[in-house]
């Protein structure tokens, strides 16, 4: 049986999990919830002002010879209660781990000194580079902006030659033809190097990305091997496909982090979900190329990302939902690949999210949940973390209740009520509760 954590996250904050945190806990408790992420650590006023949810340690920073913080308006009241609400968590075995918590050396060993329920941080993407092949969210994946060349040039990478690299393959990605796709998209790796044109300067820029990403990791396991307690370090990458381009490779995070949290991210439109960077990647190359069909882009993305979305052939078909072959081929491969790149199934738990806020991606329903968790659950994990968004749902919590645990019994008299779901008003007295919205065990 699977076990869960949740992210107790939201974009109001804190405050948002701490208002009857017990009643919520023991909710959690008892549906199979095992570890919680924290964050962001962060208040918020009347307002509407973000606050620290700690005050920094001046003394810390300046053991690291480092300038702490300037000083910043607190909340004691809020402070002893996030603290009650952690002891309550710690109390229970819980993994406790904090979102934002790592914040270099001083930072983190600051964090970690104020929050001693927590077993270690976590880091969003780390060592991400941008994977869009348009501009989105930030980036996009043949980009040379100024600060692109600062941090290549910082690890001592030729820029010049990352420059022809790029401008090499974008070429390339700007000029294919009918023939040319349907002769070599489906020949496997070599024809797919035949396909991009791919040359040494290509290989060299992909190099150094990973290269980039390994060299963050190693500065973050640094920094928490320092800490005056063991701190474990986790990080949240992409998901197994699109790992050679944001140069997140798997095989070699694993010594630097003690968890990996894969993004479970599927959903279509947004930011950050497969199926909407797969259509941005099939618009893109569509732009470039009006002479191919969309059944062509998709072949593109297939002999480049190795992912066949079973049933999507146009973009039209990725509005339709996803059919069960999904979750039984991508969903079980992206974690199979996962787990065995790691080889330690101990360290792997899926960052599961259905695509609302904070990602304004089509939200996926519970049935999709549902093929996600047993998807992965079949392929080997042994826990994954829910990203609420921001609330849990009744039938979100019905299916991960049900998979991890006693699965929770709808009841709007009951003392926990997910809260993304509005509580039915009920006249009704207890014990009348329609007998048809009662769980079928």
């Amino acid at each position: 049986m699977m076990k869960a954590w949740i992210f107790t996250h939201s974009d109001v904050t804190l405050e948002h999990w701490m208002a009857d945190y017990k009643t919520t806990f023991d909710a959690w408790d008892a549906g199979g919830v095992r570890g919680i992420v924290v964050g962001r650590l962060e208040f918020r006023t009347e307002d509407g002002t973000r606050i620290p949810s700690w005050r920094p340690d001046p003394k810390v920073y300046a053991s690291f010879g480092e300038t702490p913080p300037p000083p910043a308006p607190s909340d004691p009241g809020k402070e002893k209660l996030l603290h009650e609400m952690l002891d309550n968590a710690a109390s229970r075995g819980w993994d406790i781990m904090l979102f934002g918590g790592y914040r270099g050396l001083a930072g983190t060993q600051d964090v970690m000194n104020a929050y001693p329920q927590a077993h270690g941080v976590v880091i969003d993407g780390p060592g991400e580079n941008h994977y869009e092949l348009m501009f989105h969210h930030g980036g996009e994946v043949l980009d040379t902006r100024e600060q692109t060349r600062t941090s290549f040039e910082r690890m001592g990478a030729d820029f010049t030659r990352i420059e022809r690299g790029i401008a090499h393959l974008k070429n390339r990605l700007q000029n294919l033809s009918p023939d040319m796709v349907r002769y070599h998209a489906s020949g496997g790796t070599l024809s797919g190097m035949i396909l991009l044109d791919i040359n040494e300067d290509v290989i060299y820029w992909l190099r150094m990305r990973q290269e980039k990403s390994r060299q963050s990791w190693s500065e973050a396991r640094e920094h928490v091997d320092k800490m005056n307690r063991k701190v474990t370090l986790g990080g949240i990458p992409r998901t197994a496909t699109f790992s050679p381009l944001t140069g997140q490779n798997y095989h070699l995070m694993g010594p630097y982090f003690d968890y990996i949290f894969p993004k479970h991210y599927y959903w279509h439109r947004g930011f950050d979900g497969l199926y909407g960077t797969v259509a941005r990647w099939v618009q893109k190359i569509l732009q470039w190329n009006p002479t191919l069909s969309e059944a062509d882009a998709f072949a593109v993305i297939r002999s480049l990302f190795g992912l066949e979305l079973p049933g999507v052939t146009s973009l039209d078909a990725m509005d339709l939902g996803f059919p069960d072959t999904f979750f039984s081929q991508v969903v079980y491969d992206e974690t199979r690949r996962a787990l065995e790149a790691v080889n330690n199934a101990d360290k792997v738990i899926c960052w599961v999210s259905t695509g609302r806020s904070p990602h304004d991606g089509d939200p996926m329903p519970a049935r999709d949940l549902h093929g996600i968790l047993t998807a992965s659950q079949r392929a080997g994990l042994k826990r994954f973390l829910f990203h609420p968004d921001p609330e849990l749902g009744v039938p979100e919590w019905r299916v991960i209740s049900g998979i991890c645990g006693d699965r929770w019994i709808e009841d709007p008299q009951g003392p926990y009520w997910p809260r993304d779901t509005e509580r039915p008003e009920s006249s009704s007295r207890p014990g009348t509760y329609p007998p048809r919205m009662l769980p079928v065990e």
